[in-house]
């Protein structure tokens, strides 16, 4: 087992109650398996298009974790 924290950020933390998360991975887990606990857990977050990004870096779903790897999953914003 690896643990990963889960950060959320502006609507994410809103809709969560949350500013972070632990949890609780199988080893070789990718950010894809984490952002699907995290759906389960938080079904609210469904209506959001999300983003995720791992240590400050901004990552594909089949990005490969690591134990200790921060997960940030926040709200796609778009400039107007």
């Amino acid at each position: 087992m690896m643990n990963v924290r889960v950060l959320f950020f502006g609507a994410t933390a809103d809709e969560t109650g949350n500013r972070f998360v632990e949890l609780a991975l199988d080893e070789n887990s990718h950010a894809k398996t984490a952002y699907e606990k995290i759906l389960d857990r938080f079904p609210q977050l469904k209506k959001h298009r999300l983003l995720l990004a791992v240590n400050q870096e901004y990552v594909a779903s089949d990005s490969q974790l690591k134990d200790g790897d921060e997960l940030a999953i926040f709200t796609a914003v778009s400039g107007g």
